[in-house]
C-alpha cells in the first residue's frame, strides 16, 4: 500500500520560507517521478515542480521558478520542496504526488497515480 506523508507546512510573514517534506512508503521510491502541486481556497489543483526518479531532471511552473527548489533523498524515500519569497499568493495546501517512471514529467494532476493527504501553507503580509 503506497503512502506519500506531507510534512513542514505552516504559517510565515510575506518574504519567509518554508521546506515541505513527503514521506513515501509502499513503493520503489527511486523508480518513482515525485510531483508538487497546490490548491488555495476556491481553486482548482495546480502543478508546482516535478523531479524524476533518479533526481537529475526537475521541472516547475514559472510561478516557482527561482523561488522554490524541488530534491528528493532516496536513501530516506524522502521528496522536499523549499520555498523562499513567500508571498500571500503562494498560500494554499500543498499536496506531494507520485508516478511511476515515464519519459517526461507530466505536471498534470490526472497523471499522477498516488497522493498525500496535503499540508497547509498560510504566507501573511
Amino acid at each position: 500500500q503506497v503512502q506519500l506523508v506531507e510534512s513542514g507546512g505552516g504559517s510565515v510573514q510575506a518574504g519567509g520560507s518554508l521546506r515541505l517534506s513527503c514521506a513515501a512508503s509502499g513503493l520503489t521510491f527511486s523508480s518513482y517521478i515525485m510531483g508538487w502541486f497546490r490548491q488555495a481556497p476556491g481553486k482548482g489543483r495546480e502543478f508546482v515542480a516535478a523531479i524524476r526518479g533518479s533526481g537529475t531532471s526537475v521541472y516547475s511552473a514559472d510561478f516557482a521558478k527561482g523561488r522554490f527548489t524541488i530534491s528528493r533523498d532516496n536513501a530516506k524515500n524522502t521528496v522536499f520542496l523549499q520555498m523562499n519569497s513567500l508571498e500571500p499568493e503562494d498560500t494554499a495546501v500543498y499536496y506531494c504526488a507520485a508516478v511511476r517512471d515515464i519519459p517526461y514529467l507530466p505536471i498534470r494532476r490526472n497523471n499522477y497515480d498516488f497522493w498525500g493527504q496535503g499540508t497547509p501553507v498560510t504566507a501573511s503580509s
